[in-house]
């Protein structure tokens, strides 16, 4: 007999049965955009509709997806409302460029996320979960979500700027908290499209905040100039040092560098951050997923130590990272504008409009999805997996700007896991009630407090 029990079913918001008054949405988009999608977005393939600030798009159906952010990706730009966003913080950084800026900066990048490059990543990627993981050995309570902030910020430290990044890592953490809380927040006047020249209060929250992530990466880049000055051979030819060769006339420009720099400390390390913070929740609601993933991790680090080899050699321990992905995207929306209107099928998309492109959304569409809002890794399987569309699934994105550094994240994240879950069992506690806020990433607000055990004695 199947006594496997029924699948654990993680928080999130219910589909909305009526839509919000426009005063209603504003507060919503402002606290939790999350909540504000109803029960068509999620049953439709795609949803035309005005907005307060014009036009909208709600694109769900793979096809129309693969149109907009590959077929006919030179029609569309970035949204306004989100460039009004990311755009104060990242400037001319690769997730907010556009036209030759971008191109420039995208293929400065591209030599350090080559596979050859990223192989060569895991050693460190290794060694900084070792160290890291050293804190739990006498068990007890932790915030995960918090922990793994500081684990993937001290593997991008170490992989990405050879352990060089100015500034202190416990004050850095509090401070990315607060830059997304003000600065990487929908102000209600974006969302109404009102003029540059209105001030927004969360952005003036912001400033110190912003003004401590340029003087990070000011003096990072000073420090890295004066070991070039000393001794050139002894420079690691990592990221930063590539970024820096990039720069000159035909490369990139210094402040183009300088944003590069914070996208990748401000936004590098997060999104991976939450998708294991996820990851960790989900298997410990789940315990008969999680003994096959502790039993297939045991099995592979008993016989094989290169952690290169980890990523093909454990699929359920993949499958369950793949699956907090899908529940929990770290990017729960892609918006893009078109340039000239256009008819897709019988959809007519106006010169303008914004197009929403939502992960979130689309991860759980009851179309798409068998039981949509159940954790179920078998969906990621060997055999299964195969099964879906490129475009039903987007962890990272699709088209020319697919994220640059998603093998990265990948073999990152299968390293800490593997070696988290061998050596400790993460259970939930009365305390842990996350509950998913889209603030530039779906992070769990309440944190993710858990009971950490050492597994073996």
């Amino acid at each position: 007999m199947d006594t496997q029990p029924a699948p654990f079913v993680p928080p999130a918001p219910k589909p909305r049965t009526s839509p919000p008054s426009t005063l209603e949405m504003i507060r919503i988009v402002y606290r939790n955009p999350l909540e504000l999608w109803g029960e068509p977005t999620y049953n439709e393939p795609w949803i035309s509709a005005k907005g307060a600030g014009g036009p909208l798009v709600i694109a769900n159906d793979p096809a129309l997806i693969r149109h907009v952010l590959v077929d006919n990706a030179k029609n569309y730009k970035m949204a306004t409302v989100r460039q009004k966003i990311l755009r104060p913080i990242l400037r001319d950084g690769l997730l907010t460029a556009e036209g030759e800026v971008w191109k420039r900066s995208r293929k400065a990048m591209a030599p350090v996320f080559t596979p050859r490059h990223i192989f060569g990543f895991a050693q460190p990627m290794l060694k900084r979960t070792l160290e890291f993981v050293t804190r739990y050995e006498a068990g007890g309570a932790s915030d995960i979500a918090h922990d793994m902030t500081l684990l993937t910020y001290d593997i991008l430290a170490e992989t990405l700027f050879s352990g060089e990044i100015a500034g202190e890592p416990g004050s850095f953490e509090n401070e990315i908290d607060r830059l997304f809380e003000t600065m990487g927040r929908v102000d209600p006047l974006d969302l109404l499209r009102a003029p540059d020249w209105l001030p927004r209060l969360t952005r003036i929250r912001g400033r110190k905040t912003m003004a401590y992530f340029r003087k990070i990466v000011t003096d990072t880049v000073k420090m890295r100039e004066e070991k070039f000055r000393r001794d050139p051979d002894a420079v690691p030819q990592d990221f930063l040092t590539l970024l820096l060769k990039a720069e000159g006339p035909d490369g990139l420009t210094r402040p183009e560098v300088e944003d590069n720099i914070i996208t990748f400390i401000g936004a590098g390390h997060e999104t991976t951050a939450r998708a294991l913070g996820w990851t960790l929740y989900c298997l410990a609601e789940s315990p008969w997923e999680r003994d096959r993933v502790e039993q297939e991790i045991d099995q592979v680090l008993a016989r094989e130590p290169d952690p290169t080899k980890w990523l093909d050699a454990m699929p359920l321990t993949r499958a369950a990272f793949d699956e907090a992905l899908r529940l929990y995207p770290p990017a729960p929306s892609i918006n893009r504008e078109p340039i000239v209107p256009e008819m897709w099928r019988d959809l007519y998309i106006p010169k303008h409009a914004a197009v929403l492109v939502m992960p979130w959304v689309v991860h759980r569409h009851r179309k798409l999805w068998d039981r949509p809002d159940a954790f179920l890794p078998e969906r990621f399987h060997p055999g299964n997996r195969e099964k879906i569309d490129r475009f039903q699934y987007l962890p990272f994105g699709a088209g020319p700007r697919v994220c640059i550094g998603a093998s990265f994240a990948m073999q990152e994240a299968i390293i800490a896991l593997a070696i988290l879950l061998s050596r400790f069992r993460f259970d939930a506690t009365a305390e842990t009630k996350p509950w998913p806020v889209q603030k530039l990433t779906t992070q769990p607000q309440g944190g993710l407090p858990m009971r950490i055990t050492p597994r073996h004695r």
